[in-house]
């Protein structure tokens, strides 16, 4: 059937119903438009324009798949085993700490590592070990070398397996117990650490955006929407809490106790919520006396329905373009703290803890370099992301 068809795909509400009637007509129909009909025009341009720049687009599912992969770490990289199967009955010990009297010894947290724990099991059933048998802080006491060994892919099975009793031949020389990106100079396996490590650098950068976005938004969007006296003083607030020197304060606070994860979150909080102030101030300042806004107090309509109804949604597109930076700035804050040595409590995972060894350990190589190749491309790829939705947010971006 040949012809033209009218169709105007902003008027139509129903996209399914476009899809029929256009796949009847002989028409073919943008993906964008038949399945995602609950996106209003606009979005859909924006979300064109963030896929069809290739870089981001890649970057984010990279990122994604990186950070959903490093959740499950307990699963990856663990000194327990996932299942056991012992004497008839089905243990889960990733999940649950079972005494070691339950196979016979007397320790009261059982060592699944230990060879007489091993033969133990395998002569009275099975057990299913992660791919890769070290957690981020387990130390390996069968290393080929004094600490830190070097990668085990730079080492033939016979070197890699050499301090184990039957060497090569030994039962626990297989390929999860071998340390692939080599030790720290504690022996602890860096692979897993640097999945444990990942895995609490996003979560941290992550909780600390969001965080500090909804404090900053809502202080920006009172600022700029109030104006006078209160924006006044506000900014002069502003400007003398940004002056306070943050590294010098958790340095303090570290000679009066250990900070924890959540201790570096709350302190990062109080000084990083300062960065959206000021944009979201400014599109506030210029959507209050916006004609739509008026029309909204002549209604009747409440200051807090005005704020975060009707200006709010507007202020958020140039909001939404900065979060990847400030998540990429997070991360960064935190692997910095980490590489100083006022961040994270020692022996925790951490990529900045891994570049300090790497500092203090020339002779390992493995250990700088691994850790500056992970935090490289995590932040290029926030970087890339960042662009990709800085672009889709560009209303003066057009398809290429």
């Amino acid at each position: 059937m040949t012809g033209k068809v009218d169709i105007d795909l902003n008027d139509v509400a129903d996209f399914r119903t476009l899809a029929k009637e256009a796949a009847a007509a002989g028409v073919p129909v943008p993906e964008a438009v038949a399945v995602r009909k609950w996106l209003s025009p606009i979005n859909r341009r924006r979300l064109a324009l963030f896929r069809a720049n290739r870089r981001g687009y890649w970057s984010l599912w990279i990122f994604l798949a990186l950070f959903v992969i490093t959740l499950f770490a307990e699963f990856i990289a663990n000194d327990r085993p996932l299942i056991v199967h012992y004497k008839g009955e089905t243990l889960f010990p990733v999940f649950v700490d079972y005494p070691e009297s339950k196979f016979g010894g007397f320790l009261a947290q059982t060592d699944y590592r230990d060879p007489y724990i091993r033969d133990e099991i395998n002569k009275h059933g099975w057990m299913l070990w992660p791919p890769i048998r070290y957690s981020y802080d387990t130390v390996n006491n069968a290393l080929p070398h004094p600490a830190p060994s070097k990668p085990a892919f730079l080492m033939s099975r016979a070197e890699a397996c050499q301090k184990y009793p039957k060497g090569a031949d030994d039962p626990d020389c297989v390929f999860g117990n071998l340390n692939w990106l080599g030790t720290d100079d504690h022996g602890r396996d860096v692979l897993a650490r640097l999945i444990y490590g990942f895995r609490i650098s996003v979560i941290f950068g992550l909780l600390l955006t969001v965080l500090s976005s909804i404090v900053g938004v809502a202080a920006g969007a009172v600022q700029g929407y109030f104006g006078g006296v209160l924006d006044l003083a506000f900014q002069r607030f502003i400007e003398v809490w940004t002056s306070i020197p943050t590294l010098y304060l958790i340095i303090i606070l570290s000679a009066f106790f250990v900070p924890n994860f959540w201790i570096l979150l709350f302190i990062m909080l109080l000084f990083s919520w300062t960065a959206l102030v000021g944009v979201v101030r400014a599109e506030f300042l210029r959507g209050r006396n916006f004609e739509y806004v008026r029309a909204a107090r002549a209604l009747g309509l409440g200051d807090r329905a005005i704020m975060f109804r009707h200006i709010l949604p507007n202020a958020m597109v140039a909001t939404i373009t900065f979060l990847p930076f400030i998540l990429s700035g997070s991360i960064t804050t935190l692997t910095a703290l980490d590489f100083l040595g006022f961040g994270l409590p020692p022996g925790s995972p951490s990529l900045g803890e891994l570049l300090k060894q790497g500092k203090v350990n020339l002779q390992a190589p493995w250990l700088g370099l691994t850790g500056f190749i992970v935090v490289s491309v995590m932040l290029s790829l926030l970087v890339f992301i960042g662009e990709a939705v800085r672009d889709a947010f560009d209303p003066r971006k057009t398809f290429e």
